[in-house]
């Protein structure tokens, strides 16, 4: 009989194992997706973009990420996780480091799709293999550890990419391509090391022992058992469930914070500050660094209550109040204060992802559950398509960002409020044995 200290070090083993490493490849996904915020800050100017074209530029990147991420999260459970992750990973970093090599804002559009297309089902293939390993209990930590590694590529990768925008004019070749060219590389390193580093599934990782293996396999069983009826090779069931519609549709609107805010956070500071390259690269950090803490501090204690729904519609709504607060204080020339809600709005905002793939890993099992994933996460790319041309639009004509930004916390907090519905309440699982079939499998 497993106690709490075996339980404790088992999962301790597998987040020492596996999080790192993950967090590490998110880190550089991230950067890759987003890093097109700074380029753009000499990048505009060099390929002649408007403010409405560059948005095209960083919201045509979803438009490949959306058709492809239901395909590639069934892939990934057909052909593994290993093997799966490392083709999206080197893949995304060949067509990273090519966005180095554009002269014009068409050839900018088609690598960026391709940057789609490449990175489609990362994300979401990443949730899906960590609920082949953690109990539900344990998923919002660990889903906060995962989604720090995309909050530390804005806390290390903004100031970075500033400094690589020093290298500008170095073997004539501009600053933004530089970065482009280099940040690109890691991915593909990275991509390499998956197919070291990365078990499949449990029953095939080396580092557990028999009895930690059959405990972890009785706590999933028992946590499905909570879900319905086994859909192991059926996706099906992902697209009739009204709760996984209803997460799908939260995760829209709180993409309109993650996508919007942090594809023009760069621009909104250098409005806002007037500051060089590295000054809006050290700044546009500072809100990742807080969403680091509170994402950690909002998924433990969600774990540690079993409480999904305050977790996390509150943070969604308290969110989009503090950006509109920002906006309107910021219009009052109170800069400082106004960045300083601004700080607080990414926080919250960022705080809420953990707590969300927690609840949403639970819905269903098997083929299903990676479909359910991969749908939700699709239907957030929405807002990744249309909201950046939309809010560039918006800064050509009225000449300020402010409207854009009203509107993203117009969405948030209506993401709150559904959050809080969506959630439902906690299920508290029943242990549930296992066939002796899957016992003796796990024991050899």
């Amino acid at each position: 009989m497993f106690d709490e200290r075996q339980r404790a070090d088992t999962i301790r083993r597998i987040s020492w194992r596996l999080l790192p490493f993950l967090m590490l490849c998110y880190f550089a996904a991230y950067i890759d997706r987003s890093n097109i915020s700074i380029a753009a800050l000499a990048m505009s100017a060099d390929l002649k973009m408007t403010a409405e074209m560059y948005g095209i530029a960083a919201g045509i990147f979803f438009i490949t990420y959306t058709i492809f991420e239901i395909p590639s999260n069934l892939a990934l459970v057909r052909f593994g996780a290993r093997r799966w992750i490392a083709r999206i990973m080197v893949s995304w970093g060949v067509v990273a480091v090519l966005l180095g090599f554009v002269n014009s804002h068409w050839q900018l559009y088609g690598v960026r799709l391709l940057l789609g297309a490449a990175e489609a089902g990362f994300t979401p293939g990443v949730i899906y293999y960590l609920s082949l390993w953690y109990p539900a209990r344990e998923r919002g930590r660990a889903m906060s550890f995962f989604y720090i590694g995309a909050a530390l590529a804005s806390v290390i990768g903004l100031p970075v990419s500033g400094l690589l925008m020093k290298l500008d004019g170095v073997g004539n070749i501009a600053g933004w391509r530089w970065l482009f060219m280099i940040e690109g590389l890691p991915a593909v390193l990275l991509g390499a090391l998956v197919l070291v580093c990365l078990p499949d599934s449990p029953t095939t990782g080396t580092f557990l022992s028999p009895e930690e293996k059959t405990w972890l396999a009785r706590t999933l069983a028992a946590d499905h058992a909570q879900q319905g009826p086994d859909h192991s090779h059926d996706w099906r069931p992902a697209l009739r469930s009204g709760r996984v519609w209803a997460l799908a549709m939260v995760w829209l609107l709180q993409a309109f914070g993650t996508i919007g805010v942090t594809l023009f956070m760069p621009l909104l500071i250098k409005s806002m500050s007037g500051g060089d390259t590295l000054m809006v690269g050290l700044l546009s950090a500072l809100p990742f660094l807080l969403a680091c803490i509170l994402m950690y501090a909002n998924g433990r204690h969600s774990d540690h209550t079993g409480e999904r729904a305050l977790h996390l519609g509150l943070p969604l709504l308290l969110s989009g109040l503090l950006l509109a607060g920002s906006i309107l204080v910021a219009r009052t020339g109170a800069s400082v204060a106004a960045y300083g809600l601004l700080i607080a709005a990414v926080g919250l905002n960022w705080a809420a992802t953990p707590v969300f793939w927690a609840a949403t890993a639970g819905q269903l099992s098997g083929a299903a559950s990676a479909a359910g994933i991969g749908l939700i996460n699709a239907m957030a790319q929405f807002a990744g398509m249309g909201l950046p041309p939309l809010i560039g639009r918006i800064k050509d004509a009225t000449g300020s960002y402010d409207s854009g930004m009203l509107l993203i916390a117009a969405a948030l907090t209506t993401g709150g409020l559904v959050g809080l519905k969506a959630a439902g309440r906690p299920r508290r699982p029943t242990p549930t044995p296992m066939s002796p079939i899957i016992e003796q499998r796990v024991r050899s």
